[in-house]
């Protein structure tokens, strides 16, 4: 029995910056990746540069083409990251129980309570006043008595705003909107369920259970369980941590790639990072995977899996490197790409001896690894590193990839 809100910090790295340069407020105002690292585009814009055109994820160019005279701000991260601590802690005033979704925008559960139109709306008010009281921002509330549904409710008014979501008027509010409203009803899957004419929510949660699940499996299941208000998802605690299943860190690179040791340079760097989380949650992956874009935004990917049990960084980047070579035929320079470590299993697990591995080497490749990584850890991870790519490395330094994202949604084990 709970009542669960949604809160959305409203323009949130733009109203950041309007907060820390008054002279800002009012104005046109976009903070944007850097152009020259090949992160050039919207990340969010204040509200009169919206009403002018700009959307987050358009190229700086374009926004500036829409909007002339728009005020371009670089990103701060540490202090974006400074103030989603702060309103963490005003929520915390009212419930132990949130569960962030990225930076700006959080899950609170009230507890011991189903009156969602008279506890939860007045709690989410007092939470809507009392940040931007303390703070400076507005933030949008949805209150409603599932996840999904108020997470809706945060975006049907903006901004600074309460929006009530009810087992009772849910199907007038919800159901006329658009699938593609739905949390996880990316572009594909809406085109899929157009394709039907499933079109809105209503039309999503009235459909055949059994057509869904032919044409979109149990993830379309969950949609149409999503749009009937009968997820049970849990909101997690903040200090939740879900079973890792894989490992990885990609990047676009600053430049088109066009040879295969450039590729390789890049591949060595990001495995650094993979090996480091591997040691971190204490695993050990039984495989590797590799995804390229190129220059004209295709995408490929391959796997394959390690002949030994590995949190190397320089044995998951040669693997990564072999399948490079083994499936990509250079039509198309590379502009992006990922390594990720799969199928991990816990590092203490026991691994099948056999006559042709050389462990001898392999103990001294751990050794080497396991003091690197103390030394990283100790002094930073620009202490020590590989000489090779010294000078010649085609990705930023600006460390945008290190922002954390929105949570994956937890599905409860009860109902």
């Amino acid at each position: 029995m709970s009542v669960i809100l949604h809160s959305d910090l409203n323009c949130f790295y733009a109203s950041v910056e309007m907060n820390e340069q008054p002279t800002l407020k009012g104005k046109t105002v976009a903070v944007c990746g850097s152009t020259e690292n090949r992160h050039g585009i919207v990340l969010t814009a204040s509200y009169p540069a919206k009403r002018r055109g700009v959307k987050t994820g358009m190229a700086n160019w374009q926004a500036l083409q829409a909007c002339p005279g728009l005020i371009v701000v670089p990103p701060r991260y540490d202090l974006y990251l400074k103030y989603s601590r702060i309103v963490r802690g005003i929520y915390r005033r009212y419930s132990e129980t949130i569960e962030p979704f990225g930076m700006d925008e959080n899950w609170i559960e009230l507890p011991f309570t189903n009156d969602v139109e008279g506890v939860g709306y007045h709690t989410a008010e007092e939470i809507r006043r009392a940040v931007e009281s303390e703070t400076g921002l507005t933030v949008s509330v949805g209150v409603s008595f599932s996840k999904i549904f108020a997470k809706l409710g945060s975006d049907m008014k903006k901004p600074n705003a309460v929006t009530v979501v009810s087992r009772g008027d849910y199907r007038q509010k919800v159901w006329p909107l658009p699938v593609s409203d739905l949390l996880y009803a990316g572009p594909a899957t809406t085109r899929k369920l157009a394709a039907f004419r499933c079109r809105t929510i209503g039309d999503l949660a009235n459909a055949d259970p059994e057509l869904i699940r032919r044409k979109l499996g149990k993830n379309g299941l969950m949609l149409r369980e999503f749009a009937n208000g009968t997820d049970g998802s849990a909101v997690m605690p903040a200090d939740y941590v879900a079973p890792v299943k894989s490992v990885g860190h990609g990047v676009t690179c600053v430049r088109d790639l066009d040879s295969a040791y450039e590729v390789w340079l890049v591949l060595l760097e990001l495995a650094q990072d993979v090996g480091h989380r591997l040691r971190v949650h204490e695993l050990q992956a039984r495989g590797v995977q590799v995804s390229i874009r190129d220059k004209d935004l295709g995408w490929q990917q391959w796997q394959a899996p390690l002949p030994y049990p590995s949190q190397s960084p320089y044995e998951i980047a040669c693997a990564g490197y072999d399948l490079f070579r083994a499936h990509y035929h250079w039509e198309k320079t590379v502009r992006a790409m990922t390594i990720r470590a799969i199928n991990p299993n816990s590092a203490s697990s026991p691994v099948q001896l056999d006559l042709f591995n050389d462990y001898a080497r392999r103990a001294r490749q751990k050794a080497l690894d396991d003091a690197i990584d103390g030394i990283r850890q100790r002094f930073g991870e620009r202490a020590v590193y590989n000489a090779c790519p010294m000078g010649d490395l085609s990705m930023a330094t600006d460390r945008c990839e290190t922002v954390p994202m929105p949570n994956p949604m937890y599905r409860s084990a009860a109902r």
